[in-house]
Parts: structure tokens; sequence; C-alpha cells
């Protein structure tokens, strides 16, 4: 596990990269991703964040949600966790979640920061008012799951969330109900694919007015 702080030496990660472990703390064989994917949210720069593995995450390999005992605090001084199954469950088999391809690990995780992204607009009340309809409505985390791609794709993680989504809705060898479930609860790819094109077509609009 790696805390970042300013005497830390990290061989292993592009020294750009750094600056966005302030105040995280990440087990050192995801470093190098984890910290890709934070560099596409600068405002969660100065965040504490902590990336637990976990052996099991109830109908999810990766989970994101505040620490329970800074909910009532200052939103200044809330702090998040990203919950990540050590393991990537197959039908018949498993395979250690680092094991998987950079691209699908930095859209993964660039997904859950979209969520503390969506976090850091509520209120406290908001957040418990949030928890409740996420475990109680399958329209209301369909909703949740929008406004997280909505953010990472606004950050530029568009393409990764796409090799992230078609990993899992192509993959042999995932559970059938759980694509079910990211197929009915998720933005698919082609939806991605389409707010990409739109992002971009805003940007090159936004140059050409200014030039």
């Amino acid at each position: 596990m790696t805390s970042f702080g300013n005497t830390t030496e990290h061989p292993d990660v592009a020294p750009e990269l750094v600056g966005f472990g302030h105040n995280k703390t990440i087990p050192a064989i995801i470093e190098k991703n984890v910290l890709t994917a934070l560099s596409f949210y600068p405002e969660l720069r100065n965040k504490v964040i902590q990336f637990v593995f976990r052996q099991r995450i109830k109908s999810s390999v990766m989970q994101a949600q505040p620490v329970f005992g800074t909910i009532l605090k200052d939103r200044s001084k809330r702090a998040y966790q990203i919950n990540i199954s050590a393991l990537f469950r197959l039908t018949h088999t498993a395979v250690p979640i680092h094991q998987l391809p950079d691209e699908i690990m930095i859209g993964w995780i660039g997904h859950e920061l979209g969520h503390i992204m969506d976090y850091e607009t509520r209120s406290n009340l908001g957040l418990v008012g949030f928890g409740l309809g996420y475990v109680t409505s399958a329209a209301y985390v369909k909703k949740a799951e929008q406004r997280a791609d909505g953010y990472a794709v606004r950050r530029g993680l568009g393409q990764y969330l796409i090799a992230t989504k078609r990993f899992i809705l192509d993959h042999a060898e995932l559970p059938q109900a759980y694509k079910d479930k990211i197929a009915r609860l998720y933005v698919s790819p082609d939806e991605i694919t389409e707010q990409v094109r739109l992002l971009e077509e805003e940007k090159l609009a936004a140059q050409q007015a200014l030039g």
C-alpha cells in the first residue's frame, strides 16, 4: 500500500503523475493505473481517497463511497473510498484484478472517480438520499451511472470507458447475469461513442469561434 507524500520515491511512475497521489492511499500494484485515472480529474487532487482491495464486493467489481465517519463533516473534509475486488471473477475461474489490461483498469477506475465527482456536488443530506435511492431503485442506479460516465467522458476518459464496457459485454467467461446487469443499468459503448463525438464537435466549434 502506497501513501503518497512529498518525500516518497515512486520510480515506476511517470514524474508528472506523482502529484496526483496527494492525499491518496493506493495499493502499489495498481499505482500507475490509479494515478493515470486521477490525472483526468485535477479537481480531486487534494481530496482524501483510499483505494482498498476487497476479497468480494456484492454484485460489483469496484465501488466508490464516502468514508462513513466523514459524511457529516464539512464537504471540504469529506473522504472517499474506492473498493476494488481483488479478483476478477469469471464463470469457471478468477484472475487477480491487477492483471487486467491497463486501459480496462483506467476506464473502470475513471468511472468510479466520476461517482466521487457526483458526490462532491451533494450536501451531507443529499449523500444520504443518494445512498437510499441507489439501494432501492434501479432507475436511480441507472441515472447515477449515467452521471458518473458523463463526468468521465467530459474529462477525456471516453475511449477508456468504451474499452472497459466492451471488455465486459464481450467477455465470453463473464457470468451472463452480470453482463445483463451492465447492459441494463449502464451506458452502452455506442452511447459513450456518441457522447465523445458530440463533445469533440463542441470543442471544435468553440475553437472555431475563438479563431
